[in-house]
């Protein structure tokens, strides 16, 4: 008798949950793609193409990358290091999980970007402040809420002066206890998500959108500048 198969949200929340466990709160992104390299589970972020929240905004901006750094915090599987690299800019995609790495690389094999393994809770010394375009999809919600200022600092101090930073995230409601979430991932709330500012580096842009999958769940598109 088969089994029934298992919701790739709650096995992505029982590998995170092993992880945490071990006092290690990035570990389980590589226990993840290893398993979805393996048949035996599914990235639930993984769709197959750049994300539209993303999409849209290159559409709209018109961003010329000529000349250009870029850097795409978390790449995964590489959708979105793919459009941002389409669009002329010298990209480098990087993600903690070495299986991630190698899967974007064997899926985009005529890449213009560079992958590469990084942490972004400790990332190189000569990223600090070097990228005209930084890009944060979905990673500083994937860490648990007490790490995410860590983080959110560290994508910050990625812009180099007049430089461009955006941050595409789940939306949680302000007054959700973090008690109640259980994840991952673990929503921004509207403070979270303008937390990124800083006295440099400006919100200029904000907007909160229904996800297409479910209109009852939000997503934050949020656009900073480094003065």
């Amino acid at each position: 008798m088969s089994s029934e198969p298992v919701d790739p949200d709650v096995a992505t929340r029982q590998l995170a949950r092993a992880s945490l466990e071990q006092d290690d709160a990035t570990g389980w992104f590589e226990r993840l793609y290893s398993a979805a390299q393996n048949g035996q589970a599914v990235v639930p972020w993984d769709r197959g193409t750049a994300h539209v929240l993303l999409t849209d905004w290159v559409e709209v901006s018109e961003p010329d990358g000529a000349g250009k750094s870029a850097l795409v915090v978390g790449a995964g599987t590489g959708w979105d290091a793919e459009l941002i690299a389409d669009s002329g800019f010298d990209t480098i995609a990087f993600d903690i999980s070495p299986t991630a790495v190698e899967t974007a690389k064997r899926a985009h094999p005529n890449s213009k970007a560079t992958y590469q393994v990084a942490d972004l809770l400790n990332p190189p010394a000569e990223w600090h402040r070097a990228f005209d375009l930084v890009v944060e999809i979905y990673t500083v919600q994937a860490l648990p809420i007490p790490l995410q200022p860590t983080a959110t600092r560290q994508v910050g101090e990625l812009v180099r002066p007049g430089g461009t930073l955006l941050v595409i995230a789940a939306a949680r409601d302000d007054d959700t206890p973090e008690s109640a979430v259980e994840g991952p991932p673990w929503p921004l709330t509207q403070a979270a998500i303008e937390a990124f500012a800083t006295d440099e580096l400006r919100l200029i842009q904000l907007d909160k959108s229904p996800s297409p999958s479910d209109p009852a769940l939000f997503r934050w598109r949020a656009e900073y500048l480094r003065d």
